[in-house]
């Protein structure tokens, strides 16, 4: 499962009604090669559902995860952190051994 926190579910909804999306739309995460430490997270709006794709809702927020991603995001928050000193979108993940500096890549 992937879990929202407060935080990301009102980030969320901000974006939704200052983009303008409306509809069926939800949440799309993912894992990619790449950054310092050898994946890098992957997170955009979407509303077309694939065959692989694992579904969650939390907090009323609709996530998607493709399969291959799934295995290295499960259990995994997404939060939100902002402020001056905010990150922004940023992934709590238990399954990373090893992450960056500014947190965007992991390696497990």
């Amino acid at each position: 499962m992937i879990k929202v926190s407060d935080s990301a579910k009102e980030q969320v909804h901000k974006l939704l009604g200052e983009q303008k999306i409306e509809g069926d739309s939800f949440i799309r995460v993912g894992v990619k090669g790449g950054g310092c430490s050898g994946l890098t997270y992957v997170m955009d709006f979407d509303s077309t559902l694939k065959d692989d794709d694992k579904v969650f809702e939390d907090k009323g927020i609709k996530v998607v995860v493709d399969k291959k991603s799934f295995l290295y995001l499960i259990g995994t928050e997404l939060n939100y952190s902002g402020g001056l000193n905010g990150k922004g979108f940023e992934f709590v993940n238990p399954n990373a051994s090893r992450t960056c500096g500014c947190g965007e890549s992991f390696s497990i």
